[in-house]
């Protein structure tokens, strides 16, 4: 595989590598309170969440895996662990595209997927297609919230679901460094004693035709072998040391070697760097 960094300043990155920078243009008024339903396992949603897969299954896995010019590498891996990826796993990987879910998604199907949503997204003008496609809001600045949230994503785990973390914290699309990852992703997993399934993107050259369109590349994802949690270490400690492991086989995946990604694999406040470019925004249009 032949390493391609688009090294793009289209995108307003921000100075935090966990911030977002899409905005939200509206609010449905939904609260994340110790009240509402994480995990809804209410006949209803279900019942819309399965007419939303059927639509998902018969044209938006077709059109993100188009739009974005997916390939697969390491998909034997889903059969080679088929046991264990059935028996409740958290997957993480780089978040580059605003579809980039939608295709592992696809790639993962007949298998459901959970993923851990940024809260004003869930109550955005996108909540309900979020939600529907498996969205866990992640309750902000409130103790009881986040409680009764993580108590959810455990007993999912403990039922055999799957769950996503798009570790990084936030979206950057096109971005080709592996920022930081917060500690969440390696919580779950220790907590409920399942594996990391590290996936990555990284990105090919576009062709003529899509440079047309103003493709800045396509898309490759990367799909790794199941890490567990080392033993006989303290809680705060194997979080870390899973978190880095995870983080290392993601820049691996990726195509980066971990020695050479030029963030650290832990999340500590860390600043955006400019490696490539000072200048962010200017004429910002989003993916297309």
């Amino acid at each position: 595989m032949q390493y391609f960094d688009p090294k793009t300043n289209k995108f307003p990155y921000p100075m935090d590598t966990d911030k977002h920078y899409l905005v939200v243009k509206k609010n449905d008024g939904t609260v994340f309170d110790k009240n509402y339903p994480y995990v809804d396992k209410s006949k209803k949603f279900l019942r819309r969440q399965k007419w939303f897969r059927a639509i998902m299954i018969t044209l938006g896995f077709p059109v993100s895996r188009i739009r974005m010019g997916i390939k697969v590498v390491g998909k034997e891996n889903l059969m080679k662990y088929k046991d264990v990826l059935d028996n409740g796993v958290v997957s993480v990987c780089n978040h580059v595209h605003m579809w980039d879910y939608l295709s592992i998604m696809s790639v993962m199907h007949p298998r459901k997927l959970n993923v851990l949503s940024w809260a004003p997204d869930v109550s955005g003008e996108n909540g309900k297609l979020i939600r529907n496609a498996g969205g866990i809001p992640v309750p902000e600045n409130n103790i009881r919230a986040t409680g009764v949230f993580v108590n959810s994503v455990l007993k999912l785990l403990e039922d055999k679901g799957w769950v996503h973390v798009y570790a990084e914290g936030s979206m950057w699309e096109y971005y080709a460094p592996i920022r930081p990852f917060k500690l969440g992703a390696a919580y779950f997993a220790i907590k409920a004693n399942k594996p990391i399934l590290p996936l990555a993107y990284s990105f090919r050259k576009p062709n003529w035709f899509r440079k047309i369109f103003g493709q800045i590349a396509t898309f490759t994802l990367h799909i790794g072998e199941p890490l567990y949690a080392k033993e006989g270490l303290d809680f705060q400690d194997a979080q870390i040391e899973l978190t880095t492991r995870a983080h290392d086989e993601v820049c691996k995946l990726a195509g980066i070697d971990p020695k050479e990604n030029i963030y650290k694999p832990v999340f500590s406040g860390d600043k955006r760097i400019d490696y490539y470019t000072s200048t962010y925004g200017v004429k910002y249009k989003g993916s297309w």
